[in-house]
């Protein structure tokens, strides 16, 4: 079942470059044709300075951007994306990065998705009431490398000026602020062609999905045939303890829900009795 959508158009559903990342991955692994939806405005679905709030869930925001791709473009293959900043769900003193990655393919029917969360992030934002402040925040998120947003205050939605990569724009910018009202916030531009670490995840969330389209049902015969989640138990090889590791792991076709269960996962029948509860608790 290798190309299975070889020789296909592919439109990307992206007004923030992510093609950069994402064209060579897909048709290298994919061997389709892969081009962009110009003139596509996914800033409408919401933006992360807040002008426009995102209504739906990442997914469907996803879903979306690929329908409007492919109605614009007129192909009927498209892949959409969509991230999320915030506190990490369990280490919530670090930030993170979601990431969404969806293919959406009308001919077939099909539509595949892929989640990475990833704390390799430089989302952040303060006030600052003078430049030293800034210049130690800016240099703390990679700046001018990674471009930077100014604004009267944290929710104040008027005057921001987004995409900073130059220092002179940046310092211009900010004496104008502390000039006219003496402090301003600045926060990291999360879009994806001013942040080269998301765009770093936004590749790793690609190579996820890659695996699963490049995985094919033995029942259908169509790619998406994936893990969706693991048994534990594998035994402890000193004293036969069932270990958190996993003794098995279920693939289901995203398309026709078929099921498989595939016992010790990762070639290996017995657990190091580093990792058990009883031998090393």
């Amino acid at each position: 079942m290798s190309g299975f959508f070889e020789g296909r158009q592919l439109v990307i559903a992206s007004m923030h470059q992510k093609e950069q990342v994402l064209q060579p991955l897909l048709e290298a692994s994919l061997k389709v044709t892969v081009s962009v939806a110009y003139g596509l405005n996914t800033d409408l679905l919401g933006t992360f300075s807040g002008e426009i709030a995102r209504i739906a869930d990442p997914l469907t925001t996803a879903r979306k951007k690929c329908e409007l791709a492919m109605d614009l473009s007129g192909c009927d293959l498209a892949i959409g994306s969509e991230g999320s900043f915030g506190a990490h769900p369990s280490a919530f003193f670090l930030p993170a990065n979601e990431e969404w990655l969806l293919l959406l393919d009308r001919k077939n029917g099909l539509e595949i998705h892929a989640r990475h969360l990833s704390t390799a992030t430089n989302f952040a934002g303060q006030a600052f009431s003078n430049l030293e402040e800034l210049d130690d925040f800016a240099h703390k998120v990679g700046f001018p490398s990674h471009g930077l947003i100014l604004r009267r205050s944290k929710d104040n939605l008027e005057g921001i000026l987004k995409g900073i990569t130059a220092p002179d724009q940046l310092r211009t910018a900010a004496l104008q602020l502390l000039e006219t009202q003496g402090a301003g916030f600045v926060e990291t531009d999360m879009r994806a062609m001013f942040n080269p670490s998301r765009m770093q995840v936004i590749g790793e969330t690609a190579e996820l999905l890659l695996q699963k389209l490049n995985s094919y049902c033995p029942s259908c015969q169509l790619p998406g045939f994936t893990v969706t989640s693991a048994e534990p138990g594998l035994p402890c090889s000193l004293c036969g303890t069932p270990s958190s590791a996993a003794l098995a792991h279920l693939l289901v076709c995203s398309h026709c829900q078929n099921e498989e269960k595939v016992k010790f996962p990762h070639g290996k029948q017995t657990e190091d009795p580093q990792y058990c509860q009883v031998c090393n608790p």
